[in-house]
């Protein structure tokens, strides 16, 4: 009798282990998102599902070009997915011919889909703080995004996620 209440002991706490193991790993390390709207086509199109890493840009930072989570500001239940564009510190300007700068400097980047047709609040130039971030959406004439003084620049503490892979319809990392 003693054995199997001993098994049965090691059984249950090998199941809460792994349930344990399930609940950090969803809380803290990864997490699934679906994308709402046409903001990162062709990059990423409405529908899609998607992998976040939560935990290794609190420890590295993000890098320019990397596509992430945030929660809107005025309502944080929804949840934005952007690329990084503007990093901590710098200044970030778009001139009305739809071309972005990066501290004076021309940003060669080939994500948008198009000509930005509205720069908004950055054709003046937006310097950023220590800790946000300046994103648009890869569809750029069809995105809320840090050109909008709604959305503006995205803070640390606002980022869910840094989107790492494409998981329904198609598999895939996402760049």
């Amino acid at each position: 009798m003693k054995n199997i209440a001993k098994s049965l002991l090691g059984l249950a706490l090998y199941i809460l282990l792994i349930f344990g193991t399930a609940f950090l790993l969803g809380r803290f390390v990864v997490g699934q998102v679906e994308v709402d709207g046409p903001s990162m086509n062709d990059t990423l199109e409405d529908h899609d599902r998607v992998l976040i890493n939560k935990l290794t840009y609190r420890l590295k930072g993000l890098d320019r070009f990397d596509v992430l989570v945030f929660k809107y500001a005025y309502d944080t239940d929804t949840d934005y997915i952007k690329r990084v564009i503007g990093l901590p510190g710098e200044t970030v300007m778009i001139d009305p011919e739809g071309r972005i700068y990066i501290d004076g400097n021309l940003l060669e980047e080939d994500y948008g889909k198009e000509v930005i047709e509205d720069p908004g609040i950055a054709e003046e130039g937006i310097t950023l703080g220590d800790d946000e971030y300046f994103v648009l959406g890869d569809n750029r004439n069809n995105s809320s995004d840090s050109r909008d003084p709604d959305v503006a620049a995205v803070s640390k503490d606002q980022i869910r996620g840094h989107v790492w892979l494409r998981i329904r319809p198609n598999f895939g990392l996402v760049r």
